[in-house]
């Protein structure tokens, strides 16, 4: 099977989704790891270009970790938009990866490039399969041959931006692989010193932990990673994710 996640920025797979993708490596399916941005506005200390390069290779060296394959759609920071150009570029991406499922940022979230991000890879996922939906300009990979199963991860918070819970369909249970999902996320070293100077966060692989004991308290793990699934016609509803993991979920 041939699983691909695709978020905004540098570290947002290894905070939201890296237990899962571990748990689904180690069953051999085969993982993608996209980020739309390189991380380009992430840092005080360094040029849009010089940190750029040192997030692409941090996000390279986490997908390694768990022998998945990474690359940046080159994007920009605060700069993803949801138009043509934007949307066929992103099916452009669907279509070099042939994905059977994606995961992607939640529709609503804190950060403008998170929605995008969502909104984007939704449209590329029915986009993808139509054979005269051009994308040339990106690429001349094939279509997909359907539209691919489509999930969300959880909000940073679990909530949307007016602070409502967004409560997910159901839980992953991570708890084996916490240990790897730490490791992944701290090849991020250069967004540790961008989040306390930005966010006002100390310890952003502490933060997981608690965020990660929280879903996970959910469904009585010890540590697990929430997802909905997109059902809308004529996206998939069958619930492969679910069945990929079987025993290690449970339903809200």
């Amino acid at each position: 099977m041939r699983i691909l996640h695709i978020h905004a920025h540098p570290d947002d797979a290894e905070m939201f989704g890296a237990g899962t993708l571990a748990l689904l490596a180690s069953l051999g399916h085969h993982i993608t790891i996209v980020t739309m941005t390189p991380g380009d506005c992430g840092s005080h200390q360094y040029g849009a270009e010089e940190i750029a390069r040192i997030r692409r290779a941090e996000a390279a060296k986490a997908a390694k970790l768990i022998g998945a394959d990474y690359f940046c759609a080159e994007f920009r920071d605060l700069a993803i938009f949801v138009d043509d150009a934007s949307r066929r570029r992103v099916t452009a991406i669907l279509r070099q990866t042939q994905p059977d499922l994606i995961i992607t940022a939640p529709p609503a979230d804190y950060h403008c490039d998170h929605e995008a991000t969502s909104l984007l890879v939704r449209d590329a996922c029915f986009a993808a399969p139509c054979e005269n939906y051009d994308v040339s300009a990106y690429g001349d990979a094939r279509p997909i041959p359907a539209i691919p199963h489509l999930y969300f991860t959880d909000p940073a918070e679990g909530t949307d931006r007016e602070c409502r819970p967004s409560a997910p369909h159901f839980v992953v249970d991570i708890s084996s692989v916490l240990d790897k999902k730490r490791e992944m996320l701290a090849c991020h070293d250069s967004q540790r010193q961008w989040l306390k100077e930005h966010h006002g966060m100390d310890d952003y692989i502490q933060t997981m932990e608690d965020w990660s004991a929280k879903v996970g308290a959910y469904a009585k793990f010890a540590y697990g990673e929430g997802f909905r699934q997109y059902k809308m016609h004529p996206y998939p509803v069958t619930p492969l994710l679910e069945e990929l993991l079987a025993g290690r979920t449970s339903r809200m």
